[in-house]
Protein backbone atom coordinates (compact mmCIF):
# COMPACT_ATOMS: atom_id res chain seq x y z
CA UNK A 1 0.00 0.00 0.00
CA UNK A 2 0.87 3.20 -1.08
CA UNK A 3 1.78 5.72 1.78
CA UNK A 4 0.70 9.18 1.58
CA UNK A 5 3.01 11.67 2.95
CA UNK A 6 2.93 14.36 5.32
CA UNK A 7 -0.55 15.48 7.09
CA UNK A 8 -3.50 15.49 4.87
CA UNK A 9 -7.20 15.80 6.06
CA UNK A 10 -10.24 15.70 3.75
CA UNK A 11 -12.19 18.25 1.80
CA UNK A 12 -16.13 17.49 0.96
CA UNK A 13 -18.92 20.72 0.58
CA UNK A 14 -21.79 18.06 0.37
CA UNK A 15 -24.33 16.35 2.67
CA UNK A 16 -22.48 13.42 4.01
CA UNK A 17 -23.42 10.50 5.77
CA UNK A 18 -21.67 7.76 7.40
CA UNK A 19 -23.10 4.35 7.28
CA UNK A 20 -21.82 1.59 9.87
CA UNK A 21 -23.49 -2.19 9.13
CA UNK A 22 -21.86 -5.35 10.70
CA UNK A 23 -23.00 -8.70 11.50
CA UNK A 24 -21.88 -10.57 15.25
CA UNK A 25 -21.16 -14.45 15.24
CA UNK A 26 -23.26 -15.96 17.75
CA UNK A 27 -22.86 -19.22 16.75
CA UNK A 28 -19.48 -19.10 15.24
CA UNK A 29 -19.76 -23.02 15.02
CA UNK A 30 -22.36 -22.80 12.32
CA UNK A 31 -20.47 -21.06 9.62
CA UNK A 32 -23.50 -22.96 7.32
CA UNK A 33 -25.30 -20.08 8.55
CA UNK A 34 -23.46 -16.77 9.12
CA UNK A 35 -21.15 -17.66 5.66
CA UNK A 36 -23.47 -16.58 3.43
CA UNK A 37 -24.13 -13.16 5.47
CA UNK A 38 -20.82 -12.46 5.44
CA UNK A 39 -20.36 -13.16 1.73
CA UNK A 40 -23.01 -10.85 0.62
CA UNK A 41 -21.81 -7.56 2.20
CA UNK A 42 -18.61 -7.72 -0.95
CA UNK A 43 -20.91 -8.45 -3.02
CA UNK A 44 -22.99 -5.26 -2.65
CA UNK A 45 -20.24 -3.04 -2.24
CA UNK A 46 -19.31 -4.17 -5.77
CA UNK A 47 -22.25 -3.64 -7.11
CA UNK A 48 -22.27 -0.20 -5.51
CA UNK A 49 -18.57 0.79 -6.20
CA UNK A 50 -19.46 -0.25 -9.95
CA UNK A 51 -22.26 2.22 -10.39
CA UNK A 52 -21.28 6.42 -9.91
CA UNK A 53 -24.43 7.16 -9.43
CA UNK A 54 -25.23 4.91 -6.54
CA UNK A 55 -24.36 7.27 -3.89
CA UNK A 56 -21.50 5.07 -1.92
CA UNK A 57 -18.50 7.24 -1.76
CA UNK A 58 -16.26 4.89 -0.36
CA UNK A 59 -15.71 1.96 2.65
CA UNK A 60 -13.54 0.24 4.65
CA UNK A 61 -14.13 -3.06 6.05
CA UNK A 62 -13.09 -3.79 9.64
CA UNK A 63 -13.57 -6.30 12.31
CA UNK A 64 -14.26 -6.14 15.60
CA UNK A 65 -14.95 -9.14 18.39
CA UNK A 66 -18.06 -9.73 17.48
CA UNK A 67 -17.38 -9.74 14.12
CA UNK A 68 -16.86 -8.05 10.39
CA UNK A 69 -18.68 -4.55 9.78
CA UNK A 70 -18.35 -1.85 7.31
CA UNK A 71 -17.98 1.93 7.57
CA UNK A 72 -19.73 3.34 4.44
CA UNK A 73 -19.46 7.01 3.25
CA UNK A 74 -22.55 8.42 1.45
CA UNK A 75 -23.41 11.42 -0.83
CA UNK A 76 -26.93 11.51 0.65
CA UNK A 77 -29.59 9.51 3.00
CA UNK A 78 -32.03 9.63 0.19
CA UNK A 79 -29.53 7.69 -1.77
CA UNK A 80 -28.45 5.33 0.85
CA UNK A 81 -32.27 4.36 1.36
CA UNK A 82 -32.92 3.85 -1.82
CA UNK A 83 -30.31 1.02 -2.37
CA UNK A 84 -31.69 -0.06 0.42
CA UNK A 85 -35.18 -0.56 -0.75
CA UNK A 86 -34.56 -1.33 -4.42
CA UNK A 87 -35.96 -4.68 -5.13
CA UNK A 88 -33.76 -4.94 -8.29
CA UNK A 89 -30.35 -4.65 -6.39
CA UNK A 90 -28.48 -7.28 -4.45
CA UNK A 91 -29.49 -5.57 -1.23
CA UNK A 92 -33.37 -6.14 -0.74
CA UNK A 93 -32.68 -10.08 -1.83
CA UNK A 94 -30.01 -10.75 0.54
CA UNK A 95 -32.00 -9.29 3.25
CA UNK A 96 -35.21 -11.08 2.74
CA UNK A 97 -32.62 -14.21 2.79
CA UNK A 98 -31.10 -13.07 6.08
CA UNK A 99 -34.90 -12.58 7.37
CA UNK A 100 -35.76 -16.08 6.66
CA UNK A 101 -32.81 -17.69 7.90
CA UNK A 102 -33.08 -15.56 11.44
CA UNK A 103 -36.80 -16.78 11.81
CA UNK A 104 -35.52 -20.55 11.87
CA UNK A 105 -32.22 -19.56 13.68
CA UNK A 106 -33.09 -16.88 16.04
CA UNK A 107 -29.74 -16.70 18.18
CA UNK A 108 -26.97 -17.57 14.98
CA UNK A 109 -26.48 -14.53 13.41
CA UNK A 110 -27.27 -11.16 14.13
CA UNK A 111 -26.98 -8.28 11.79
CA UNK A 112 -26.76 -4.04 12.61
CA UNK A 113 -26.51 -0.84 11.53
CA UNK A 114 -26.14 2.78 12.60
CA UNK A 115 -26.41 5.65 10.42
CA UNK A 116 -25.24 9.49 10.78
CA UNK A 117 -25.74 12.41 8.90
CA UNK A 118 -22.85 14.82 9.22
CA UNK A 119 -23.43 18.05 10.21
CA UNK A 120 -19.57 18.99 10.53
CA UNK A 121 -16.33 16.27 10.47
CA UNK A 122 -12.58 16.73 10.75
CA UNK A 123 -9.54 14.09 9.84
CA UNK A 124 -6.24 13.55 10.18
CA UNK A 125 -3.94 11.67 8.33
CA UNK A 126 -0.44 11.20 8.44
CA UNK A 127 1.90 8.88 7.17
CA UNK A 128 -1.17 6.53 6.28
CA UNK A 129 -2.43 5.11 3.05
CA UNK A 130 -5.28 6.41 1.73
CA UNK A 131 -8.53 5.28 4.09
CA UNK A 132 -11.09 6.58 5.61
CA UNK A 133 -12.95 10.06 4.66
CA UNK A 134 -10.36 11.77 2.53
CA UNK A 135 -9.98 8.06 0.52
CA UNK A 136 -13.94 8.82 0.18
CA UNK A 137 -13.84 12.06 -0.72
CA UNK A 138 -10.91 14.53 -1.48
CA UNK A 139 -7.46 14.35 0.01
CA UNK A 140 -5.51 17.34 0.78
CA UNK A 141 -2.82 18.60 2.64
CA UNK A 142 -3.26 19.78 6.24
CA UNK A 143 -2.63 24.13 6.20
CA UNK A 144 -0.81 25.38 8.17
CA UNK A 145 -4.16 27.47 9.97
CA UNK A 146 -5.68 23.49 10.70
CA UNK A 147 -2.66 22.08 12.65
CA UNK A 148 -5.93 21.81 15.14
CA UNK A 149 -8.16 19.36 15.55
CA UNK A 150 -10.23 22.23 16.54
CA UNK A 151 -9.99 24.60 14.23
CA UNK A 152 -10.65 22.26 11.53
CA UNK A 153 -13.87 21.04 12.91
CA UNK A 154 -14.68 24.86 13.75
CA UNK A 155 -14.08 25.61 9.97
CA UNK A 156 -16.54 22.34 9.19
CA UNK A 157 -14.97 20.68 5.95
CA UNK A 158 -17.82 18.46 5.74
CA UNK A 159 -21.08 21.12 5.89
CA UNK A 160 -24.70 20.19 5.53
CA UNK A 161 -26.17 21.84 3.13
CA UNK A 162 -29.54 23.79 3.82
CA UNK A 163 -31.62 21.20 1.85
CA UNK A 164 -30.07 18.45 4.36
CA UNK A 165 -30.47 21.09 7.32
CA UNK A 166 -34.35 21.61 6.22
CA UNK A 167 -34.89 17.68 6.17
CA UNK A 168 -33.72 17.40 9.63
CA UNK A 169 -35.37 20.62 11.10
CA UNK A 170 -38.80 18.66 9.41
CA UNK A 171 -38.10 15.43 10.84
CA UNK A 172 -37.12 16.56 14.52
Amino acid sequence: MKITPGRVTHQYDEELVVFHIGMTFNRWWRPDLWLPVFFAMPAMMRELAEDPDSGLLGYEFLFNRRGPFAVQYWSSVDKLYAYASAGSLSHRPAWTKFNAMARKHPEAVGVWHETFVVERAESMFVGTPAMGLPKATKTVPVEKRHHRARTRLADGATALPSSAEDRLCQAG
